[in-house]
């Protein structure tokens, strides 16, 4: 299999995107999002495309942001601040062009689907999962906050089931994500959700494709998905957080494994 972050078929009208960076559990890294967010940008005016079917390598969908970058990169705070500020505002973006693309997004979910996997779940149309799936936002248990994806978990689960998932941290299973709504089905092991993916794209082929589009327009009509400030309110919040002290302690102790010096007695 090729080294790049971002692997990337085509045929019979569908695209398929696999994050390709499995020692890592495919988590976001600088170039990964640079590659999809291209071709993002390339579906957008392609009419031959008609599905784009988004998954991991590795038997894991996406762990979220790669933490080595999640605090920007400068000599300065105020560099740092500011690199932090524009990766959050791009990760809005991101999620707001997967919801607006023309065509029908699928989410192929194996293992973790943890912090900005989980804002690409719910950034899908339909939402697939084997059984052994996990998903989580912890965000808060790394001393960050789940800044650009919560509109899209409020949006998927309700406010309620988003808020106890987000202030809680902890990862439920793919049962308990199809109870909250988080996907759509769930299949007893990777096999049957490749057959289960393959069934719905034959589903989805069987629908005009003008109409398919024309009906994703409708659904996004129905509402924006947070108010017109909120994206840069996240992407704030979320740069203050990742540069401060909180979160330098949080991933540390994340990848040390142990518990953070406030969950401490």
């Amino acid at each position: 299999m090729s080294d790049a972050p971002l692997l990337v078929s085509r045929g019979g009208g569908v695209v398929r995107a696999t994050l390709n960076r499995p020692a890592r559990r495919n988590a976001l890294s600088r170039e990964m999002v640079a590659a999809f967010d291209a071709l993002l940008a390339e579906l957008r005016d392609d009419a031959s495309v008609r599905v784009l079917v988004i998954t991991g390598a590795g038997g894991h969908f996406c762990a979220g942001l790669d933490l080595d970058e999640a605090g920007g990169s400068g000599a300065t705070a105020e560099e740092r601040l500011e690199a932090a500020l524009a990766r959050n505002r791009r990760t809005g973006e991101r999620l707001a062009a997967i919801a607006a693309l023309p065509q029908v997004v699928v989410a192929r979910i194996e293992g973790s689907a943890f912090a900005g996997g989980l804002g690409l779940v719910c950034a899908a149309d339909i939402a697939l999962a084997s059984a052994e799936a996990r998903f989580a936002a912890p965000e808060v248990r790394r001393g960050l906050v789940p800044a650009q994806i919560l509109p899209w978990l409020v949006r998927r689960m309700g406010r309620s089931a988003a808020g106890r998932l987000v202030l809680q941290g902890g990862a439920i299973d793919a049962a308990a994500a199809a109870r909250a709504g988080l996907v759509h089905e769930v299949a007893p092991d990777a096999a049957a959700l490749d057959a289960l993916v393959e069934a719905t794209l034959r589903d989805i082929r069987a629908g005009g494709p003008g109409a398919l589009a024309e009906t994703k327009a409708l659904l996004a009509a129905l509402g924006e998905v947070a108010p017109p400030a909120y994206a840069e309110a996240g992407a704030r919040a979320f740069s203050r957080c990742s540069t401060g002290p909180e979160a330098a302690e949080g991933i540390a102790a994340f990848k040390a494994k142990r518990q953070p010096n406030w969950a401490a007695g």
